[in-house]
């Protein structure tokens, strides 16, 4: 599935916008083969079969997605509100916040410890992946990591027949400030992750290209793709079909008619390959096919403790 890499090689950026090629991809494409940062990040493995909303869900309300043998649960938590009445902060979701998990995990698993340095730390790493620290940045990159900070997620993992349980919050320690009207901050400090969920992360890591996550920051079901087939392609012995139904129920929630789900899951099918060369996929009217493929990050790449 290189095509578009084949293209830009061979007709150049311009030559390439000129074909019936959509400029999103082309975008993704180049800006990946473009970068010679060769970072590598880690994802515990959950996260790539089953993901955050990737809008704001309404007060109060959780979520629930469920995958082929993977079921995620996220709680909305609560910080201390005015006139003693607990303020419901919400569950995370998008781009920004699957971006904080990302170095949050890819920071652990670097430093092998569960305590995360934030603030400039983290303001730098995302400005390395093409997100100026600015206003809206930095109020997205607050509310989120307040999200996170408090919310509650429980992975029920299936496996022939038994039920695996990982119930925990993701961070265990942050510090907050208090403002004016009542809610919280987090200080440019440090985070440290909850004991169960860095065990989990350190037996179960997925490695994933920096370069492909800067060129599908700012979509979150792009991103999603790209770790789910991350995940999933390199550990098939065979081909694998995945129906629409079990596609929609992972990537789609949210999405009402199958038609609009498949028309964006598709596009976005479309940018993920743009990031990851070596994957193989076929689509028909049932699905998806599977293929063996080389993982994006090669095992001799891999030093997560360097």
């Amino acid at each position: 599935m290189g095509t578009i890499h084949d293209l830009l090689v061979a007709k150049g950026k311009q030559g390439t916008l000129n074909l019936d090629v959509r400029r999103e991809v082309i975008e993704a494409a180049t800006e990946y083969l473009g970068n010679e940062d060769t970072g590598i990040g880690f994802l515990f493995s959950g996260w790539c079969q089953a993901a955050l909303p990737h809008k704001r869900l309404p007060d109060g309300q959780d979520w629930q997605v469920d995958a082929e043998n993977i079921s995620l649960i996220v709680e909305s938590g609560a910080r201390p509100g005015l006139n003693g009445k607990p303020v419901n902060v919400g569950v995370p979701f998008g781009a920004r916040a699957r971006m904080i998990l990302f170095y949050l995990q890819s920071e652990a698993l670097r430093t092998q410890s569960p305590e995360v340095r934030l603030g400039s730390s983290m303001r730098d790493w995302l400005e390395r992946m093409g997100i100026p620290w600015g206003g809206g940045v930095v109020k997205a990159v607050r509310e989120q990591s307040e999200r996170i900070a408090y919310c509650r997620l429980t992975f029920h993992m299936r496996r022939g027949g038994k039920v695996g349980l990982l119930n925990q919050n993701i961070i265990e320690a942050a510090m907050f400030e208090p403002s004016m009207d009542g809610s919280g901050k987090l200080l440019a400090e440090n985070a440290r992750l909850s004991d169960g969920f860095f065990q989990q992360l350190q037996k179960h890591p997925v490695p994933i290209e920096e370069a492909a996550v800067k060129a599908l920051s700012n979509n979150s079901q792009g991103l999603d793709v790209y770790a789910w087939l991350a995940y999933r392609l390199h550990a098939l012995s065979k081909p694998q079909p995945v129906s629409w139904k079990a596609l929609k129920a992972q990537f789609g929630l949210g999405i009402g008619r199958m038609v609009d789900f498949r028309r964006l899951f598709l596009a976005n099918v479309q940018l993920a390959l743009a990031v990851y060369p070596d994957a193989k996929i076929e689509v028909g009217d049932g699905g998806m096919i599977l293929h063996p493929s080389r993982p994006p990050v090669a095992p001799r790449q891999l030093a997560p403790g360097s």
